[in-house]
Order: C-alpha cells, then structure tokens, then sequence
C-alpha cells in the first residue's frame, strides 16, 4: 500500500512527544502493563498518532494517562469540564504526573477527549451548562448531543470542536460509526491538520481508520511499544484475512462441516 506523507513540519506540531519518569513510577496498576512496565518515550512526528494493539494492551490507558497530564476529565470533554473523581481517576492521576510531556512552543492552550464509552456523560454536561450559557452548543454543531444518535453526536464533536489549535484525543472512535462514517472521519482528519497547531492522538481497532496517509503507529504488546506499518498492524491483518475467505474463518470458528 502507498502512503502518501504529509508536508508538514513536525516543528508546528504541539507535543513533539512523552517520556514515562520511572522515578515516579511503581509496582502497581497501570505500571504493571507489560507494554508500560517497558515504555521509556515515544515521539509523535506528524498530526495523527494511533495506538494500537489487543484488548488490555495498555493503548487506552496510555492515553488516559495523557489525557490527565493534560488535566483533561477521564469522563471525556476539554479541560474546563469537571466531573466527580472516581478510583480511576487517582490510578490514571499517577500515570499522568509520572508522563513527561514535550512540547514545540509551550502547552497547548485547547484539545478536547473523545470517549466512546462516557460521551454520554459529557452530553449532559453539555445540557447543564446551555441552561445557563446557550453559545454552549456552537462548538458542537449548534444543538445538543443528545438530539443526535451516539454517531452523528461523535462526527459532530468531530467536525465542530476540534477546529482549534491544540491536542485532540480520541479512544476508540469508530465504536459509534459505520464504516461509511468512518470514512467520513478520514476526511475531516485530513482537512483538520492541514492547519497548523491540530494534532491527534488515537487509539484504534479500526482498519478503516488506521489507514490514513503518512500517520504514525504505535503497536503495544507483552513486548513493547514500537512504531508499526498499517500493514503489519493485526486490524489490518486479520480484517484483510477475513474478507478474504470468510467460509474459511466461520468453518473454523463455528466448528461448521
């Protein structure tokens, strides 16, 4: 497969990378990761990241670690979102103060988390506060997001509020789109960091996703964490492999004569 890079210069980037202190790190959950217990830096050298790897790899909780280094909710949301802390959060409080952020030119000043599982919750803070603010809704397409199904609240968020400079991340998007919906997303990616300043980090099963031009990918594993090519990634692998033969795959799975 061609990929086609992206002529931007990493400089224009916010976060040029992380480093994980071991000196704050411990013998508990989540540094008991395997692919965390060996995680020293990585760098992130264009506009879209994904992290990838099997259930309880550690992507998403790499990513939520970064997400509180960046005082971002692990509800989900921007900075000035504040949800009630939970026994996660303290978990994920001690990754994130022992990740070490690298910036171009100083923090980025917004960026927005992007969570399947509790977008819910952010819509209702959404609601709570357009009772006392009704600009409240014009950074997410002008009504609620409750008034949208859980996709079009997501390509909605998606295409609204990611439109400033800042670190952007998403866990797991393509759990409320179709894959004609994902396509859209690749689309709107693509027109996004054609601006100077918009960067993501994404953790991902999607192939459809992952395919994106000249993205840089991050494999966790029992061994590791190490830079990938789509093709190498198992999204693409088994996807490709099933669709393939998928008389094959069901005679074996379903144990069918």
């Amino acid at each position: 497969m061609v990929h086609f890079g992206l002529a931007i210069s990493p400089a224009k980037l916010p976060l040029l990378g992380l480093r994980l202190d071991r000196s704050r790190a411990d013998d508990a959950y989540p540094f008991t990761v395997p692919s965390l217990r060996q995680l020293k830096t990585l760098r992130f050298p264009t506009p879209i990241t994904f992290f990838v790897g099997e259930n309880g790899s550690g992507k998403s909780t790499l990513l939520e670690g970064v997400a509180r280094a960046l005082d971002y909710s692990l509800e989900g949301g921007s900075s000035n979102m504040r949800f009630p802390p939970t026994r996660q959060t303290e978990t994920m409080d001690r990754l994130g103060r022992a990740l070490r952020l690298e910036w171009s030119r100083g923090r980025a000043a917004t960026g927005f988390f992007l969570r399947a599982e509790s977008m819910f919750h952010v819509a209702n803070y959404l609601d709570e506060m357009s009772a006392d603010d009704a600009r409240t809704f014009n950074a997410y397409g002008g009504r609620s997001l409750h008034d949208q199904s859980h996709g079009e609240s997501f390509l909605a968020t998606i295409q609204n509020r990611c439109d400033w400079p800042g670190v952007y991340l998403f866990d797991e998007p393509e759990a409320a789109l179709s894959p004609a919906r994902q396509l859209t997303v690749l689309s709107e990616l693509h027109a996004i960091v054609q601006q100077p300043g918009r960067q993501f980090l994404i953790a991902t099963h999607s192939p459809i996703l992952l395919a994106y031009p000249g993205a840089t990918i991050y494999e966790f594993s029992a061994e590791g964490v190490k830079k990938v090519a789509y093709e190498e990634t198992s999204s693409y692998q088994v996807t490709r492999d099933f669709l393939a033969s998928p008389e094959r795959f069901l005679r074996h799975l379903l144990e069918l004569d």
